[in-house]
């Protein structure tokens, strides 16, 4: 069975080790490297990620015998066409696997905004002593309160993550779970406008559709209590960055954003200069030698696929209604 790459040389080589090429080519001895390599036609597993063209009408018919689309990134959203749905082909994705950095990231965020150290780190010539912060209320996690936006593979990873902390409690926002799978986390569900006034973090996860765009808005962001973290691992799309800006120049919140609107922001945004909102460069992700992750899920469900098995992340089209 002749399976093809089709992602940037770049990115084939980040995901591609020696090991996992012998591995490739151990399941599809008579694979190609690329669609780029003249007639496709041959095409019957497509293994794709980052810098991948769409799959439209025009390149599938390149491929009349191509029965699957292994993703090994995260989102397929950008890669997915009407017509790949139609002709029945199956799409899996690494989504899982990608999760995995994102909600350790989120994890190490929220402790360190439970500290504040951001902000400190913002603001190296200020002299602060420890003496003149032990008694704010501003620090420290026991007793705190995190609400997760977004009950995905991500929020899933924080929820069971958070729930390792001393006296926390865990709230989840998301309409499409049901309150005995979060309450099996270890969370409890509520609806958002609930849960907002009663946060100390407030983490995002929600994916990036019609419906969620700017969701956190000016309401939701008042609705937070003074001194709350707002943190964004998901997408820039759901938060409304003016409505941030104007309550973290008042500083009554903070912001750790590792996705923005746009993504990265002009540097002239007033966001860049504020000591208590810090940006990372959508870093969260996979990243340099996690991205073998991807890899390892993707040649995972080529295995399945060539043995006539399962694959374990088949992605749907009702699914895309629902995930980024």
């Amino acid at each position: 069975m002749t399976v093809r790459t089709a992602m940037s040389p770049e990115v084939f080589a980040l995901l591609f080790d020696e090991a996992r090429l012998t591995r490739l080519r151990a399941l599809a001895p008579s694979s190609r490297l690329s669609i780029d390599d003249g007639d496709i036609s041959d095409t019957e597993i497509l293994l794709t990620s980052w810098g991948a063209p769409r799959l439209d009408a025009e390149l599938l018919d390149r491929m009349p015998r191509l029965r699957a689309v292994v993703h090994a990134a995260g989102s397929v959203q950008q890669l997915v066409s009407d017509e790949l749905w139609e002709r029945g082909i199956t799409v899996t994705s690494a989504a899982d696997a990608n999760a995995v950095p994102v909600a350790e990231y989120t994890f190490a965020t929220i402790i360190l905004a439970f500290k504040r150290a951001f902000v400190h780190m913002r603001s190296p010539s200020t002299v602060v002593e420890w003496r003149d912060l032990v008694g704010s209320t501003r620090y420290g996690s026991v007793g705190r309160t995190v609400g997760i936006v977004g009950f995905s593979r991500i929020g899933r990873r924080v929820v069971r993550m958070l729930g390792q902390l001393d006296d926390i409690r865990i709230l989840v926002a998301d309409p499409f779970v049901s309150a005995q799978a979060v309450a099996d986390a270890g969370a409890e569900l509520m609806p958002l406008d609930d849960m907002l006034g009663q946060v100390d973090v407030l983490s995002l996860h929600a994916p990036a559709l019609p419906e969620t765009r700017h969701m956190i808005g000016a309401a939701e962001l008042a609705a937070l209590h003074d001194g709350a973290t707002v943190i964004n691992t998901a997408r820039g799309w759901i938060l409304d960055h003016d409505a941030l800006l104007a309550e973290c120049e008042s500083g009554r919140l903070d912001a750790v954003l590792d996705v923005t609107e746009p993504d990265p922001l002009p540097t002239d945004s007033p966001l860049r200069t504020l000591p208590n909102v810090a940006l990372t460069p959508h870093i969260a992700g996979s990243m340099g030698n996690e991205a073998r992750r991807l890899a390892d899920s993707a040649l995972g469900d080529v295995e399945a696929l060539l043995r006539g098995g399962v694959p374990s992340q088949v992605i749907t089209r009702l699914d895309m209604e629902l995930s980024a």
